[in-house]
């Protein structure tokens, strides 16, 4: 079953606070991702997009533009307990 987010938050450092339907928290670093993924160094690139992560309406996808997006069951696996 694919994990389910009910709550993210945007951190600083460039790490994501999640909270899942089970009752799992996590604190997600994208720092990696921005280094070595096509198009996730818009993340640092553009002036507060960051900041404007959002969930999809299925809950299982943030997004911050059509070219930049993170699954749920990633963020829940590499994530660090909180």
């Amino acid at each position: 079953m694919i994990p389910r987010i009910k709550y993210i938050k945007p951190l600083s450092g460039h790490r994501l606070y999640a909270e899942f339907d089970d009752g799992r928290k996590v604190n997600y670093d994208l720092t990696d991702d921005i280094a070595t993924l096509p198009n996730y160094s818009m993340l640092t690139e553009i002036a507060g997009l960051f900041e404007q992560a959002t969930l999809d309406t299925s809950r299982t996808i943030v997004y911050w533009n059509d070219l930049v997006d993170l699954p749920s069951d990633t963020i829940y696996e590499y994530g660090e307990a909180v």
